[in-house]
């Protein structure tokens, strides 16, 4: 178990493919572009419009979309956001009355003050369980799906729901949190003026909550401001990061689009197939042996701030995700013994593969993570 010591999110600096395109020859430049341009070439490449970026070292076969600023979130038509929704549903995720103590909320694991996670390796729930899994921030949560690591939930008023229910987080019952809310005059009154109905439901429950999740969308960090004009938005060092992260890193692998995030599903070699801490995600719930091992890759909107890392939380700082993902991630041992029924051995993700990235490039890249 070696290998865990030099852990960390990034969930893919998967590799790289064929260079880009030859920079322009009005750029302080050299032709062709050597693997690590000085900053003033870099500056002068990314100072342009993202079409004329040098293109992304990405796989055969990955459909990668282009780095960009989050756009405002898009409401499902059948849950419009209204001033007065998003303050119901701030109430509510606060609110420990959605758990069966009445001792946890929402924010027990999504706390504003540590990124919309919870700054710890697996997250504990009703009568102090540990769970298996980290938390996630909620903070982009409007611009993924499926959620959760398995994606076991299709929409954000799904997945709101889910905690409530589970046994080892909020250890309740979706039904009985309706009842408790309908017990309150204050909710009763919050629901009626919201959702203009007589009697409080679970879709309205799972509506609010969603609601508030889609407003934390952040939009505004140095990136953002980078990718909008501002060209000192990013120091040198994160302009570095910035060209690894698209070129020799591979990170676009899995990473790009306006969430960085390909909201897909892979093996990092994390699974403990055969072992006490056994854990198949995405499998669990499709059932196809394609899956077993795989987890969603989250979205690094924030990244710097929602430690530790991976769905199990074992890697503690980015530095050891981008140490993880520069020696081609996990090797776990093969499982010691085997039985016919036991599930399908995860396969090792095609993406993954060593990086060659020295002390310094790993140091730019973490620059570039913090910008996010």
């Amino acid at each position: 178990m070696h290998y865990l010591r030099v852990i960390l999110p990034v969930a893919a600096l998967l590799l790289g493919g064929a260079g880009g395109p030859a920079p322009a020859r009005d750029t302080p430049c050299p032709d062709p572009l050597p693997a690590r341009p000085e900053a003033a070439c870099l500056r002068a490449l990314y100072s342009s419009p993202t079409p004329q970026w040098p293109a992304p070292h990405v796989e055969p076969g990955v459909a990668w979309q282009e780095l960009a600023p989050l756009p405002v979130p898009v409401d499902p038509a059948d849950n419009p956001s209204t001033p007065a929704k998003v303050a119901l549903g701030r109430r509510l995720f606060f609110d420990p009355i959605l758990s069966r103590s009445r001792q946890l909320a929402c924010a027990s694991c999504h706390d504003p003050d540590l990124g919309w996670a919870d700054g710890r390796r697996v997250s504990f729930g009703h009568d102090r369980q540990p769970g298996r899994r980290n938390a996630p921030s909620v903070q982009a949560s409007a611009h993924v799906a499926p959620l959760f690591w398995d994606g076991r939930a299709a929409t954000l008023e799904a997945q709101a729901l889910g905690p409530i229910a589970d046994p080892v987080e909020m250890g309740f019952s979706v039904n009985g949190a309706v009842r408790r809310l309908r017990r309150d005059a204050r909710y009763r009154s919050e629901f009626s003026t919201v959702f203009e109905q007589p009697r409080i439901d679970a879709q309205q429950l799972g509506q609010a909550i969603a609601a508030f999740q889609r407003s934390l969308s952040p939009r505004n960090s140095r990136f953002d401001r980078f990718l909008r004009g501002n060209a000192r938005a990013l120091d040198d060092a994160q302009l570095r990061g910035l060209h690894l992260f698209r070129t020799q890193a591979g990170c676009m692998n899995c990473h790009n689009g306006a969430a960085l995030t390909d909201n897909g599903f892979h093996n990092l070699g994390l699974h403990f197939h055969g072992r006490p801490r056994q854990d198949l995600g995405r499998y669990e719930v499709t059932g196809n042996p394609a899956d077993s091992g795989r987890f969603r890759t989250p979205s690094l909107r924030g990244v710097a701030n929602t430690a530790p890392y991976m769905h199990n939380g074992l890697i503690p700082r980015l530095s050891g995700v981008l140490a993880f993902y520069n020696v081609g991630g996990g090797r776990p041992r093969a499982p010691v013994d085997l039985h016919d029924d036991a599930p399908p051995l995860p396969q090792p993700d095609p993406l993954l593969r060593p990086r060659g990235l020295n002390r310094q490039d790993l140091q730019d890249l973490e620059a570039f993570l913090q910008a996010l």
